[in-house]
């Protein structure tokens, strides 16, 4: 067998496609192959479809190819112009690359498969070419893959922001909580970040009207937001951003308290864990100021935070009597970071209590989020934004790719 013959069978090449020659040079570690079209061949039409279109000229086009076993492989082909009698002149597809592209089909699939676990300058190192170019491969397709997608039947979301760069730095997600996964990602943390969502809702075949929860933390603005873009939507804050607020005003009491008892320093996390979640070291220590009674504020503000979470145990027409109790209880402490978070809770009322209507958290999107951070930080950070909602695509988007396997 010629080695033609191999490389045609091995490209999976049809006629009037063949392989016309190929050139192996082994000091410059590269295989060149040379393709070509039968005299006297005809085409279709790539906008019309209109079959036995004649050739009207070529071009000559290059593309890199994946790699023969250590050795950099170029293929080569003069592409025709073909004149269809409805479109005129026209370039015809080939079947190995997309339009555009400098890569084949092949070699594309193969960085699309690495880059949601390898960072893109190093895949760039490892096939020798300039990382600019795999990102602008990735982007085109995710972006056509993004095109595709059918929002028609989210009905629940979640909204929350990651960390894009050191600062005041932030990407917003939208997540489809039934189906775990991020539809949408745009720079920024504010209200106008929910209605680029709707806007894109919108273009993927998806009703503003038809979103009925949405969980989220606090932020003023993603309450703004929402309400002004999805007014049939109900608000139910992220247990764990509630809880977060009231870990806080523990940690205050605590800092405040140690100035005047010193046997409180280094006990922060014992007081931000749960009791079942201490370890053997932290039991004991959170044992021994038990058994000193010292009366301390940091150990009644703990048990106040403790209580809180029991809402989340309580049948659905006993919560809103639960908290009742458990706000009165905050706000006679005499506590001020505790009752604060109280406050907090009360202006928060009716998102806090949605739960028990939506059961919906935020814990998918934390999962998404810690992702996100790990491929940062393999990648040292990312020199774009752009670059950063690329791969969140990649990685928590569960987008469909139209590539050969």
């Amino acid at each position: 067998m010629k080695d033609t013959d191999l490389i045609q069978i091995a490209l999976m090449l049809t006629p009037p496609w063949k392989v016309a020659e190929c050139q192996f040079d082994l000091n410059r570690k590269r295989l060149d192959i040379h393709l070509d079209f039968a005299k006297g061949s005809r085409f279709s039409c790539p906008s019309c479809a209109q079959a036995g279109c004649a050739v009207h000229d070529t071009e000559q086009k290059s593309w890199r190819h994946l790699n023969f076993f250590q050795h950099e492989t170029y293929m080569y082909a003069r592409v025709p112009r073909i004149r269809c009698s409805k479109c005129g002149v026209r370039v015809v597809d080939v079947p190995w690359a997309r339009d555009g592209s400098g890569f084949t089909l092949l070699f594309e699939a193969y960085i699309m498969l690495l880059a949601p676990s390898m960072p893109v300058k190093r895949i760039a190192e490892l096939v020798s070419e300039h990382d600019t170019r795999l990102w602008r491969l990735l982007q085109h397709h995710v972006r056509e893959a993004r095109e595709q997608a059918d929002y028609s039947d989210i009905k629940q979301i979640g909204v929350d922001e990651t960390a894009s760069k050191r600062g005041h730095n932030y990407v917003t997600l939208i997540v489809d909580l039934e189906e775990s996964k991020t539809i949408f990602a745009t720079e920024g943390k504010d209200s106008a970040t929910v209605g680029f969502f709707k806007a894109d809702l919108s273009e993927h075949g998806g009703d503003a009207d038809a979103i009925e929860d949405v969980c989220c933390d606090m932020s003023p603005a993603f309450i703004k937001g929402i309400e002004e873009n999805f007014p049939n939507a109900q608000i139910t804050f992220d247990k764990f951003h509630v809880l977060k607020i009231l870990n806080t005003a523990v940690d205050e009491v605590r800092r405040q308290e140690q100035k005047g008892h010193p046997e409180l320093k280094h006990t922060r996390y014992i007081f931000l864990k749960n009791p079942d979640n201490l370890t053997g070291k932290q039991a004991d220590r959170l044992e021994d100021l038990k058994l000193k009674d010292l009366n301390l504020k940091t150990m009644r503000a703990y048990q106040i935070r403790l209580n809180f979470q029991e809402l989340w145990v309580q049948p659905f027409h006993q919560a809103e009597h639960f908290l009742k109790k458990w706000y009165y209880w905050a706000t006679h402490s005499r506590l001020e970071p505790i009752k604060e978070a109280a406050y907090t809770v009360k202006r928060h009322w009716d998102g806090i209590l949605n739960w028990f209507k939506s059961r919906i958290n935020n814990g998918i999107l934390e999962g998404i989020n810690s992702l996100i951070q790990a491929a940062k930080a393999r990648a040292r950070g990312y020199r774009t934004n752009e670059y950063l909602i690329t791969m969140i695509y990649l990685i928590a988007g569960k987008l469909q790719f139209d590539l050969p396997s």
